[in-house]
């Protein structure tokens, strides 16, 4: 890997100048400025124009005079220094937000949390990615925020990839941090496309690569027409478990040529055998019950819709009976005690969150999902003659709207509670 030297970029700038500069802006005791400031000369003294430091190695860049970290924070927040993005991402830029304050980049750094928090980030993930890609590209190119382009994160992303083949280290916090530092420069107008998907899907040619040639073409035909009617998510949880229907046939009977060949007792139950069996490849744990009935039940979907759609090659009989599905645990929901149940009223109605409060007492009144209550409606109360109050439940897991009777007064008086709060702003 070669390494990017540490240069100094001092303009006309004079040992003397930067010095009355760090200075002006250290906030601490006379006794500790004096302190700092001799430190920085002793490194002026050492590297009188940095540029000796450019024949060395990267890990003696990271380890030589320690005491002076704080002064080489200042040279690069104050556009002195350009130390290259092979030592930005192997440093830790400590008391980097403390420092910001007299720094010419803190309008940028403010800016991009603006930005950031009005894109839906929160506080603490627009804080971390600032501090983690924005801070150090701005370090290193020396532009302000609206300059900085496509190219400078991608110089970033090659030299984190470059540390990992040098050193083994991961760098999953920086692509998190450079993807959402990509996208909030998109809505701040300064990148023209957003970051492209982290996980493209692979083909369903690529999927079913590994399974049985004569299963291969119909299996690939069939999940593009379950693409018409299916969600996308659905239709990728069906090619993996058809897949591993192909891969256990092509192991299984290697000379089968068609699906009319496959037979029950010699294909089959060997699969459902080594379903009961077979682990996840995530966990390295037995599947579980539930996800052994949806590899069966994939299966049975996918011979059944092509014997309906009048396919040519079709099994010649049934081949899975609902006798062969697991068994699925149904235990019984856990009921809170009385006790508890009077407990958890009387502390909902003392908490001084009273949005949250009067949300969850209402749910508990009514029978309301989470997501079913988040949804609710300003005009969601409906009063018809003789028939008292009703709870308009909108759109919610099932794709279905309901009516709920409010039969008691607390539950109409939460509701109204609940939905003044929201209308208030709280």
């Amino acid at each position: 890997m070669q390494l990017m030297p540490v240069v100094a970029t001092y303009a006309n700038c004079s040992k003397e100048d930067i010095l009355l500069h760090y200075a002006s802006v250290l906030r601490v005791d006379p006794f500790g400025k004096s302190r700092l400031i001799n430190i920085a000369t002793s490194y002026f003294e050492l590297h009188p124009d940095l540029e000796t430091l450019s024949d060395l190695p990267l890990s003696l860049r990271l380890t030589e005079f320690p005491k002076a970290g704080r002064f080489l924070l200042f040279l690069m927040l104050h556009g002195y220094l350009h130390p290259g993005y092979d030592y930005l991402v192997e440093r830790k830029l400590c008391g980097f937000w403390h420092e910001l304050e007299a720094s010419p980049i803190k309008s940028d750094i403010d800016s991009f949390l603006l930005g950031a928090q009005k894109a839906g980030f929160s506080e603490k993930v627009s804080i971390r990615v600032a501090s983690q890609t924005i801070a150090r590209l701005l370090i290193q190119s020396g532009k302000s925020l609206h300059e900085l382009k496509a190219s400078d994160l991608s110089d970033l992303a090659n030299a984190c990839r470059e540390r990992k083949d040098a050193t083994g280290q991961g760098w999953e916090h920086y692509k998190i941090a450079l993807t959402a530092a990509e996208r909030i420069l998109f809505h701040l107008g300064v990148l023209e496309s957003p970051p492209k998907p982290c996980l493209v899907p692979k083909s369903f040619l690529v999927r079913m690569s590994d399974t049985h040639p004569a299963l291969q073409s119909s299996l690939i035909e069939y999940l593009e027409r379950k693409s018409g009617t299916c969600r996308l998510k659905t239709v990728s949880s069906l090619a993996t478990r058809l897949s591993h229907f192909g891969r256990f046939i092509s192991k299984c009977d290697p000379e089968l040529t068609s699906i009319r060949d496959l037979e029950r007792r010699r294909h089959i139950e060997p699969y459902l055998n080594s379903i009961a069996t077979a682990i996840n490849s995530r966990t390295g744990k037995p599947i579980t019950t539930a996800d052994q009935a949806r590899r069966i039940l994939a299966v049975t979907c996918f011979f059944r819709d092509i014997t309906e759609w009048g396919w040519e090659d079709i099994p010649s009989r049934i081949l899975i009976f609902r006798s062969d599905m697991p068994r699925l645990p149904d235990p019984l929901p856990r009921y809170i005690p009385i006790d508890a149940d009077r407990r958890l009223t009387l502390a909902l109605r003392s908490s001084n969150h009273r949005l949250a409060a009067d949300a969850l007492l209402l749910a508990r009144a009514t029978g309301l999902r989470i997501g079913e209550l988040l949804d609710l409606e300003l005009d969601c109360i409906h009063e018809i003659p003789n028939n008292g109050s009703w709870l308009k439940v909108p759109l919610g897991k099932l794709d279905t709207e309901r009516m709920v009777p409010l039969m008691r007064r607390r539950s109409q008086s939460l509701t109204l509670l609940l939905l003044h709060e929201v209308a208030e702003g709280h």
